[in-house]
């Protein structure tokens, strides 16, 4: 049985905060999301951070601490890219979709590989991570200058940016995904040689 340990707790902590970082944006208070996504992002670091320190790494861990991150942050996205909200700054809508649909391409892919060929490692590509800062860095750019009710050439730079790293990103990982898939043919064919 899998103990909840403290950095699983944090965790889902972070996935708590979620729904109430939409409440605070859908009804006008941004400066208070902003905290709220600060305080989540805080979870994520000291959750890695005990788990490491204290020996707390769980199979459950492992599971939750992506998913909480993948929510948090595709939900950030799409809060901050609908209509209807008294927000300065938006996310363009092509946007939203394409970091959406960068995330399941991923999951989709590490399933199907899983399901057909087994267990396969998906190591986090460098590009992966760079992505994921630019999009943190933006989605707090963005909530500052909404908290300051003006817009802000700095949001549209982070935009093209994050544009930029969703589709290197993006294309790094599924060559990455061909690479891990075309191996055990390769190595097949070269077996088959000798």
């Amino acid at each position: 049985m899998t103990r909840l340990t403290v950095a699983n707790q944090l965790t889902l902590l972070r996935m708590l905060l979620i729904p109430l970082f939409v409440i605070l944006i859908v009804y006008g208070r941004p400066g208070w999301a902003l905290v709220t996504f600060g305080v989540a992002g805080l979870t994520d670091g000291l959750d890695g951070l005990i788990a490491r320190r204290a020996g707390q790494k769980t199979s459950l861990g492992a599971w939750l601490d992506p998913m909480a991150d993948k929510l948090l942050l595709v939900t950030t996205f799409i809060v901050l890219t609908v209509p209807g909200t008294d927000l300065v700054n938006r996310f363009p809508l092509w946007l939203t979709i394409l970091v959406i649909t960068r995330d399941v391409v991923i999951v989709t892919t590490v399933a199907i590989v899983t399901a057909v060929m087994g267990v396969r490692t998906f190591r986090p590509s460098v590009y992966g991570k760079v992505a994921t800062g630019v999009y943190v860095v933006t989605c707090v750019v963005l909530m500052w200058f909404n908290y300051l009710g003006r817009a802000s050439v700095l949001v549209d730079i982070g935009v093209w940016v994050s544009l930029g790293m969703t589709l290197v990103s993006g294309f790094h990982y599924i060559a990455h995904a061909a690479m891990i898939i075309n191996a055990p043919a390769s190595a097949d064919r070269n077996n088959a040689k000798r």
